[in-house]
């Protein structure tokens, strides 16, 4: 990756003295090792920094105190791979990036092998979690590995919430065993029509129209993941359902803001209060509310989702690669830099191969110069590492 040398690149001594070069992550299973315990493993959202709990001899929030700018941005940025050949992100890996995020549609059979060898590859021991879109229906990622799911709404009209926990709980134990510790799933949107499509980026994705339904359901999946040891990520916040578009082929707007928050928020607000640690931001504009993408919207992350809601896990946005930012005059690079100054932790973006290590160079070198020029303030973007190293409760203290 990517920044101008600075002399606050420097790491101080004292803080590598004080963090073990043999650090393996504890719970999620982001390093190779021994299977999290499920009765711990992706315990409750992350609490805000001025709360954290010590661990060993210091806190998370005090060694990234003395980590350098181009360090903090690359624990923030998820750079994306196809899970057959996942070695074409070892420099990032080795760089420090804070995730990958798999796409595909058939996994090799040696994927958690494959997976293994990249992760060694990690600084410091502080691996980068493993990420992927392991929904359901036609949004699978690795069915010939993990086994094959219903879509959401097939699940909520055909299973009880007990089996749909257990479903999730079988195939996230299989992701687990292949070093796959994140889900960018549920969906929580509420959304009764066909698709998805191009024209409706959930249709079958969403578990129900009924916000009742939605809960129950995307809640159950969501336990089913976190007692195998993976981390689910409910999306599309604040309510991607009924939607214009999909947000990845063109500019999109939600359901107006005084129908969200009524309706489309209450699978939400039950997930935050029951505890679950992610949640994944939509790049539509929502009307009423704000004229950016939702994503790069402090209004919308900052103050209804942490402040208003109370949510204090990891942030993580859509795709900044999708039509609806560029729609709205941002390069991959600025809205990354926008997104974490909303209050976001983790970015992602889509790229070729070829070009996924300069995408996140300019990635990197946007986020310092937006810490230089005050536009992100150094401490939100240290805030969002401590999310991101408690999310995948990677413990940093020797």
């Amino acid at each position: 990756m990517e920044w101008r040398r600075l002399r606050n690149d420097i790491v101080p001594i004292v803080v590598a003295a004080v963090c073990s070069a043999t650090l393996v992550s504890a719970g999620q299973g982001v390093l190779v090792g021994a299977r999290a315990s499920t009765t711990t493993a992706g315990r409750h959202d992350s609490p805000p920094a001025s709360r954290d709990a010590a661990v060993g001899t210091c806190t998370v929030s005090q060694v990234v105190q003395g980590w350098s700018l181009r360090r903090l941005a690359r624990q923030t940025v998820v750079v994306p791979v196809d899970e057959n050949h996942v070695g074409a992100v070892t420099t990032e890996v080795a760089a420090g990036v804070g995730g990958v995020i798999l796409f595909g549609t058939s996994a090799p059979a040696d994927l958690g092998a494959d997976l293994a060898g990249l992760l060694r590859q990690a600084p410091h021991g502080i691996a980068p979690v493993v990420m992927t879109d392991e929904e359901g229906g036609v949004v699978q990622r690795m069915a010939d590995l993990v086994g094959t799911m219903p879509s959401a709404r097939r699940m909520a009209a055909t299973m009880t919430t007990a089996q749909v926990r257990h479903l999730a709980r079988r195939v996230g134990g299989r992701m687990h065993d292949a070093h796959v510790t994140m889900n960018l799933a549920p969906v929580l949107d509420l959304d009764d029509r066909a698709g998805p499509s191009a024209t409706n980026p959930d249709g079958t994705r969403s578990f129900s129209n009924d916000p009742a339904v939605a809960r129950a359901y995307g809640l159950a999946f969501a336990r089913g993941m976190r007692a195998a040891g993976v981390v689910p990520v409910v999306k599309h916040f604040p309510g991607l359902g009924h939607a214009t578009t999909n947000p990845d082929d063109a500019p999109a707007w939600t359901q107006p803001w005084s129908v969200l928050k009524e309706r489309g928020l209450r699978p939400f607000r039950a997930a935050v209060r029951a505890g679950l640690p992610a949640v994944m931001m939509t790049t539509a504009r929502v009307p009423g509310l704000t004229r950016l993408p939702a994503a790069l919207s402090g209004r919308v992350v900052h103050t209804v989702l942490r402040e208003r809601l109370g949510f204090h896990g990891l942030v993580v946005t859509d795709s900044l690669s999708g039509a609806a930012v560029s729609g709205a005059g941002y390069s991959v690079a600025r809205a990354a830099a926008r997104a974490l100054a909303a209050g976001n932790d983790m970015v992602l973006f889509n790229a070729a191969p070829a070009h996924v290590a300069a995408q996140t160079h300019r990635i990197v070198r946007s986020v310092v110069r937006a810490v230089h020029t005050g536009r992100l303030p150094l401490q939100r973007l240290r805030n969002a590492a401590v999310h991101v190293l408690k999310a995948k409760q990677a413990p940093v203290c020797g």
